[in-house]
């Protein structure tokens, strides 16, 4: 096969596209091409002829006489063996030639028998189809005079497509040139205007028809005619000019004398009348009165009318300049994005908007209120660096915001976190000042709602720590250090291992093994909890796929999640995908969720968790008893199991309070029909006060610390769960 007709190959490309670049495959109906067919049909006394174009796998017949196929497949036709020539290529016998007789339109109606075609060929060498005649006889070859007038025929029809491409090229520019909304106008080298279109006549209020012949000088205004008149002249003269590509804003007169402001791109070219001169215009009147409006919004927030961060610097570097003393706070709004992500952008703008009238109400009028963007707010305080003052200041905004917002029929309670600091103690510019309120905010943020803190040095170089970490944990995540322990959890009864609990390690190429202590509060501060999150359930689930494969007795694993994963709205998708990819059931997972993220969850973010448990994931609040949970907040969530803090198992046997508080939790679950596993057990007396408690279910250090899933996997091992077994009860 040669290289034209290798589908692959670089000149087969081109040849495809120059056919392509025709548009003429699958078009309406070309009669001046019937016409072409029907006289080569008549002039070599044949009963059919054909025009055909040829591209990857189809033989379009675009004329025919005599024939009323449209389309062949290209291997089924004759006219591809013409791609590969220059000359006629004439079939005298089509069946008793091996390279057709065997073809399936040899067997069809019409017969073919006398085949003669010549290439359809492009400027620039292009084969892109064949001008061919039949007959249904066999004939001798053509004489020269029968090939030139083929000859002839073909280059007619490249005429004809070149001649209807530059008129659909015209055709083309003159649609986008009145369909268009810039201004487009030309002139001749004598500087009169000689085409315009729609959208400057609409622009300059003339017609067509006034502007054409008519001086470029009429759209200038006056005073400034001279001068345009002497440059174009120069232009024209030169056949070159420094504006050429480039844009400028001037203004254009109008039909009836008035003026408008535009922006005009000039173009040059050369063609055999001389330089020609061309602009496309655009109206910038709305442009500029905009520009005059945005420089008057440019230092206030356009959604809440408060001063910008721009704002706000140029004010605290106003104060620095002057030598006086200054204070910031900034203010975080606790829990906005739920806001946002439940309720939509649209209550969110609205509660944004209350926001910044209760926050400037809370403050004397010399003070400055400023968004700096998302659900982040400032307040400057000019000539202060009283941080009694600042501390009172907050305080007073905290007491605003006790009240809750009416919004679209709703209330919100609006928690506030809020950090501070003062110049010149703090900071020695405006941009270090407002870092150091935001190393501030951040301890705010850490501590819990409601709190305010004001800049202390420490703080910098903890988040400084923090950041070096979190770049650490990145590059841990892309490097596959962060690898998972489990923890059994033990019937007590029985000393059955029932489940285990998977825990987060990091495998530190310098530091060895590091729990999460050392490394959680920086992860949870990062944008890497959604994916450490997912790698985690990912990990457990795999691992429990590989327990079920070598037949281990089947358990629970609990795997911990971050508050990200739930505010994230995809928590269910991305455990039932997750069940799914390693085929394992989801009656084999249990999802374990902290205090602080219960207490954060409205209905639309319980709906995952009710998802998950319909489908059999089980879930334990950890760390039950230690915070503000009460029984309401249980009852809210598909809760499954009750961890006891490892705090109150620690001190059962001498402490009597705690004893009490842990009888009451485990009667608590009893009743609501939850399975309790206390945490952190240690010796035999913890288990055995317990176990009269009515705990059934145990974790800590007397029945294993966390270890890698090969540990666990010789621990199910039959006999050994039966020597563990007699070892304790022994």
């Amino acid at each position: 096969m040669s290289e034209c007709c290798n589908l692959g190959s670089q000149t087969e490309i081109a040849r495809i596209a120059a056919l392509d670049g025709y548009g003429i495959c699958g078009s309406g109906a070309e009669p001046d091409l019937d016409k072409i067919a029907s006289l080569a049909a008549r002039a070599l006394r044949t009963h059919y002829a054909a025009i055909s174009f040829i591209d990857a796998d189809t033989q379009w017949l675009k004329a025919r006489t005599g024939l009323t196929i449209k389309t062949l497949k290209r291997e089924d036709g004759f006219c591809q063996h013409v791609l590969t020539r220059t000359e006629a290529l004439v079939v005298p016998d089509l069946a008793k030639d091996n390279r057709f007789s065997q073809l399936s339109i040899m067997h069809g109606h019409p017969r073919f028998r006398f085949y003669a075609g010549v290439p359809l060929t492009t400027a620039d060498g292009h084969v892109i189809g064949s001008l061919c005649v039949l007959d249904p006889a066999p004939r001798g070859p053509l004489s020269i005079a029968e090939q030139t007038t083929l000859k002839s025929l073909a280059m007619m029809v490249m005429e004809f497509l070149d001649q209807r491409l530059k008129t659909s090229r015209i055709h083309g520019i003159t649609q986008f040139a009145e369909a268009t909304s810039l201004g487009m106008i030309a002139i001749d080298g004598a500087g009169r205007i000689e085409f315009v279109n729609r959208a400057t006549c609409a622009l300059l209020g003339y017609s067509a028809a006034e502007m054409h012949n008519q001086p470029v000088e009429i759209i200038v205004p006056e005073r400034y005619r001279g001068g345009h008149k002497a440059m174009l002249g120069k232009v024209l003269a030169s056949g070159d000019s420094k504006l050429d590509g480039k844009t400028v804003e001037v203004l254009a007169q109008r039909s009836d004398g008035s003026e408008v402001p535009v922006e005009l791109t000039l173009s040059l070219w050369h063609d055999e009348r001389g330089t020609g001169v061309g602009a496309f215009l655009r109206d910038i009147t709305e442009r500029r009165e905009r520009d005059e409006k945005l420089m008057l919004l440019a230092h206030h927030d356009t959604l809440t009318g408060l001063a910008n961060r721009r704002h706000l610097l140029d004010r605290i570097s106003e104060t620095i300049a002057s030598q006086g003393r200054a204070s910031v706070i900034l203010i975080d709004l606790d829990n906005f994005k739920e806001v946002n992500d439940s309720l939509g952008h649209g209550v969110g703008d609205m509660l944004l908007e209350a926001v910044a009238i209760r926050l400037t109400a809370s403050v004397p009028e010399d003070f400055l209120a400023a968004r700096l963007g998302g659900d982040e707010f400032a307040i400057f305080i000019p000539d202060c660096g009283d941080p009694l003052i600042v501390d009172s200041t907050a305080a007073e905004i905290l007491s605003a915001f006790q009240r809750p917002f009416e919004i679209a029929d709703q209330l919100f309670h609006i928690g506030l976190s809020i950090g501070a600091a003062l110049f010149p103690t703090h900071g020695r510019d405006a941009e270090e000042l407002l870092a150091c309120a935001d190393f501030a905010l951040l301890r705010a943020k850490q501590e819990g709602r409601g709190t305010i803190r004001l800049f202390c040095p420490q703080m910098r170089s903890a988040s400084v720590r923090r950041r070096g970490m979190q770049d650490e944990l990145l590059q841990a995540l892309k490097k596959r250090e962060l690898v998972l322990h489990y923890q059994p959890q033990i019937e007590l009864s029985s000393g059955r291992i029932i489940g285990a609990e998977a825990l987060l390690r990091w495998n530190h190429p310098v530091s060895g093994l590091i729990g999460p202590g050392a490394f959680l509060s920086a992860l949870e501060t990062s944008s890497l909890t959604l994916p450490v999150g997912a790698f985690v359930l990912d990990e457990a689930c795999r691992q429990i796929a590989e327990w079920d494969r070598i037949g281990l007795p089947p358990f629970k694993v609990g795997v911990n999640l971050f508050a990200a994963q739930v505010r994230s709205g995809t928590l269910a998708t991305s455990v039932l995908e997750t069940l799914d990819r390693h085929q394992v059931s989801p009656t084999r997972l249990e999802l374990e969720i902290t205090e602080t993220i219960a207490l954060h969850q409205d209905d639309v973010g319980l709906r995952s968790f009710h998802s998950l448990r319909e489908a059999g994931v089980t879930f334990a609040f950890d760390d039950f008893g230690t915070g503000y949970a009460s029984l309401s907040t249980v009852r809210r969530f598909p809760i499954d199991t009750l961890k006891i803090d490892m705090s109150f198992v620690r001190d059962i046997a001498h402490d009597a309070a705690n004893a009490a508080i842990t009888r009451a939790m485990i009667a608590m679950g009893r009743d609501l029909g939850l399975l309790t596993i206390a945490e952190g057990i240690e010796t035999g007396e913890q288990e055995a006060i317990l176990m009269r408690l009515g705990c059934r279910v145990g974790q800590g250090y007397r029945y294993g610390r966390p270890v890698p899933a090969e540990a666990i996997t010789r621990l199910l091992d039959p006999a050994v769960q039966r020597d563990a077994t007699s070892a304790r009860t022994g």
